[in-house]
């Protein structure tokens, strides 16, 4: 993966990591995934600025997922 190809829509990512759209703004609105970090606002330009398209770094958001998860898993089992 070039450096320039870390960034990918949010129908891309969702379907990489396994979870529907939905979720995954529910864990960019619920501050899981962190602007800069997981998650950006698309540079191209949009007819709607209130509601500009995030773009998302797969990777990075497979990790923290991964962690939430996991953590979730293991307090429900306890």
């Amino acid at each position: 993966m070039l450096v320039g190809d870390i960034w990918s829509s949010s129908e891309l990512t969702a379907e990489k990591l396994g979870i529907t759209e939905i979720k995954l703004s529910f864990l960019r609105e619920n501050g899981i995934l962190k602007p800069g970090i997981h998650w950006k606002s698309s540079p191209l330009g949009q007819k709607k600025p209130w509601k500009p398209k995030a773009l998302y770094n797969i990777n990075l958001c497979r990790k923290i997922i991964n962690k939430f998860y996991f953590e979730d898993n293991v307090n429900i089992a306890a």
